[in-house]
């Protein structure tokens, strides 16, 4: 499978979520659902994946955590926060950064309408 492919499911997943829990909770519930909803998908997930930095050829353990990784190419950062903030898209972007993933989706819970909470970022391209 693609990242598209997998960002379709993800996506599908994470709606699944907010609609049986719907907005207002810890992020830590949207992180165990989410993940047990792709699981039960049947896709490889990691969660809270530790995320080293590469400086001048040496690999340093920087403190980065991935909410979650898809299949080893999808990165999923998770938040529930009344409006998104250039530091939650810096956080992902640097994620995709460092982990030469291509693609990241940044999924706010604490949204009304779940399609309003989800942003998709390519890695290169911002």
């Amino acid at each position: 499978m693609n990242e598209n492919e997998i960002s379709k499911i993800v996506v599908d997943a994470g709606l699944t979520v907010h609609r049986t829990l719907g907005p207002g909770l810890l992020e830590s519930a949207y992180e165990a659902c989410l993940y047990h909803e792709l699981c039960s998908r049947n896709l490889l997930v990691e969660k809270q994946k530790q995320l080293p930095l590469i400086y001048e050829g040496v690999k340093l353990e920087a403190g980065y955590r991935i909410d979650l990784l898809v299949e080893n190419k999808l990165i999923i950062e998770i938040k529930s926060v009344d409006s998104l903030h250039p530091l939650h898209e810096a956080q992902i972007l640097t994620y995709l950064k460092v982990s030469n993933c291509k693609l990241g989706l940044l999924m706010n819970f604490n949204t009304v309408l779940f399609k309003d909470g989800v942003r998709r970022y390519i890695n290169g391209y911002f």
